[in-house]
């Protein structure tokens, strides 16, 4: 690896120590449209050569086809890397429509077990809760991952999109190393609770789509007509129509800000993200995702940057002007449940 391009954190109290920007693996291999397979593993080894050293992906990501692309990659660098995958959004081959929230334990044991095989390891560093099923007790999924680590399946435990209640009732199951959920100028509902209660409990923060699924970067300006049929960003309300014409015009400041920095304007809402961890007083580790390495190499100098108390004084209102959902349905949110 290079020296010195990134700093480091410990997620948690006594969790892996990884560095201060992870890279999000989800776009490789569903939801953005089509990825070139030799420019997304060109991008994994300028990741690893840049010190990224967590890796998130998901069972639900191309239905197990994210978890076996990086399989190869996590093989060639395991001990130089920390693997984080999640469990919970079901789905079925024989119906690409079907989606169902299972948090109960036989369901856990098997989609761990289908993880591990998957990705060809033995141990997953980390191990999220994709979404929260509020009919399952969350003592009882937590109790069953806990579990997982007592049996040398998982090292950690993390939870993704819940809310600060429901991250203290699972903390006082079984620690908690990290929460995932989204974070960005465009998406703040996270400071509601569970950023308070993750800085209490000492549990890092680890936010997905710092970029706003691309839109903050400038790489399009309406999902609808711009994008491929196999993009979701055509269905997320902020990314398409009157929505998506007034959301780009709040990036005026962000834009401003980047020239005078010398920056691209996604580098600007990374560093962003980057100070929430100053701002809030926890272990902040984005993960931006991409198939390219070039936008890797933009991505990890962002966080160098800092911004001053008046740049983020400009920034301060973007996220309460934004028009549209992050979802065409948010029930399974933690917004939802607050």
């Amino acid at each position: 690896m290079s020296a010195d391009l990134m700093g480091t954190v410990r997620l948690g109290k006594d969790g892996p120590v990884v560095g201060v920007q992870g890279l999000g693996c989800m776009g490789i291999s569903e939801f953005y449209g089509d990825t070139d397979e030799a420019a997304a593993r060109e991008t994994l080894e300028t990741a690893f050569d840049a010190e990224v050293t967590l890796y998130d992906t998901a069972d639900m990501y191309g239905q197990g086809a994210n978890e076996e692309f990086l399989a190869p990659f996590v093989k060639a660098h395991r001990d130089e890397i920390t693997l984080a995958t999640k469990f919970a959004n079901e789905r079925r081959p024989d119906d690409p429509s079907y989606r169902a929230i299972r948090n109960d334990p036989p369901y856990i044991r098997q989609a761990v077990d289908a993880s591990l095989r998957r990705l060809g390891v033995d141990v997953i560093d980390l191990y999220y809760m994709h979404r929260r099923d509020p009919r399952v007790p969350l003592a009882e999924s937590v109790g069953a991952m806990g579990e997982l680590v007592t049996a040398g399946k998982v090292r950690f435990l993390g939870l993704s999109e819940v809310t600060g209640a429901e991250l203290r009732e699972a903390y006082a199951q079984h620690p908690i190393t990290a929460v995932q959920s989204e974070w960005s100028l465009f998406s703040r509902d996270v400071e509601r609770s569970v950023v308070g209660a993750a800085a209490e409990l000492g549990v890092a923060f680890v936010p997905y789509s710092p970029l706003g699924r691309g839109f903050l970067t400038g790489a399009f300006q309406d999902a609808g007509s711009e994008l491929s049929e196999s993009d979701i960003r055509r269905h997320q309300p902020r990314f398409t129509g009157a929505n998506a014409r007034h959301n780009a015009d709040l990036l005026e400041p962000v834009r401003k800000i980047a020239a005078a920095h010398e920056a691209t304007p996604g580098q600007i809402a990374l560093a962003w993200v980057h100070q929430r961890a100053q701002v809030h007083g926890l272990p902040v580790v984005p993960i931006p995702g991409t198939r390219r390495a070039a936008r890797v190499r933009e991505n990890v100098a962002a966080a160098r940057i800092t911004l001053d108390a008046a740049e983020l004084a400009e920034l301060e209102p973007i996220a309460a002007r934004v028009l549209g959902d992050r979802y065409p349905d948010m029930s399974t949110t933690a917004a939802a449940r607050e």
